[in-house]
């Protein structure tokens, strides 16, 4: 075994050629593996048969890493009003295209109380621009949006394209846009587009990247998916990781695959009880976790804004 030493002055060597690393040539790390340096790509291309093995398997445990790490929050991150945790259900918040926000129904509810109370306008919680009126007033707001490379407005607009228009070829489009400037959701839509050939042909390696990059920014169905993919793999532990993260976050349905792999021991391998990868701890934990992101979706402002809704839909029944 090399020492910190010998390892320090092999990484200042070109792992090709061995030349050093002095004023006038610098090396360049393996952008795959960070473990060895090349002189020029001539070198790189010349070490590659030696060199791939060991690239490969090391690029994969950095990329578990990165996948496998707890997420601080769901990709929906906070209301940016009040500031607690966006729930999980879509259904329990607002997308505003005025100002690409998602507002949790407790602030916009709370607005809307205000409004009727003191007969304002509608207009936006956050961003206090007026309300839009119609189909084509939200899709000026996502163009203007747009304009400036805001990568959730091209989320929103690939949305319309896929769910009102049935465009699938645009959808696509913006999807990539959004996915390119970060946007995790468009990642998720994306995997759906290559798994089901929706305008584009089928993929199952580009279904995998796309759920990973999702995955990996806090999405949880992304988690529950992959976790399915690897248990039909036969990578049990791998499909257990997944949904004990997605868990977590508050995902009910990863909570109830645990369940039954704790339960009935539903996946491919009976021996993932015997090497313990879903203990009575590790199942206790995840419900904990599983409870406590849930609770802290929670606030009385919400609690209020619940009952209005509920009002709200009983007077239009009327």
């Amino acid at each position: 075994m090399m020492s910190g030493a010998e390892e320090s002055d092999d990484l200042m060597c070109c792992a090709s050629c061995g030349i050093a690393e002095v004023d006038d040539i610098k090396l360049r790390k393996c952008t795959a593996c960070y473990l060895v340096r090349y002189c020029s790509v001539k070198c790189q291309r010349e070490h590659r048969p030696q060199h791939k093995r060991v690239c490969k398997k090391r690029a994969a445990e950095l990329r578990d890493e990165i996948l496998f790490k707890q997420p601080q929050s769901s990709h929906w991150g906070d209301c940016p009003i009040c500031c607690l945790p966006l729930p999980l259900d879509r259904e329990n918040s607002t997308i505003m295209s005025c100002c690409s926000k998602t507002i949790c129904d407790g602030c916009y509810g709370a607005n809307m109380i205000r409004e009727q109370d003191q007969k304002l306008k509608h207009t936006c919680p956050f961003c206090r621009n007026p309300a839009p009126e119609s189909s084509e007033d939200v899709e000026k707001n996502l163009i203007k949006r747009m304009e400036v490379n805001d990568a959730f407005a091209f989320y929103q607009m690939g949305w319309r394209k896929f769910n009102q228009e049935g465009d699938y070829k645009s959808s696509f489009e913006y999807y990539s846009k959004a996915a390119a400037l970060g946007d995790i959701e468009s990642h998720f839509q994306l995997s759906l587009m290559y798994r089901n050939g929706h305008g584009i042909k089928k993929d199952e390696k580009k279904v995998v990247y796309h759920l990973e990059e999702a995955a990996i920014g806090g999405h949880p169905d992304a988690r529950l998916n992959l976790g399915c993919i690897e248990e039909d793999n036969g990578r049990d532990d791998r499909a257990v990781k997944h949904w004990i993260i997605a868990a977590n976050m508050g995902h009910d349905d990863s909570l109830e695959n645990l369940k039954l792999v704790y339960r009935e021991g539903l996946l491919a391998s009976p021996q993932i009880y015997r090497e313990g990868l879903v203990s009575k701890e590790d199942f206790a934990s995840a419900l904990r976790a599983h409870q406590t992101a849930v609770d802290a979706t929670k606030s009385p402002h919400r609690e209020v804004a619940e009952r209005f809704w509920r009002e709200e839909a009983a007077r239009g029944d009327e």
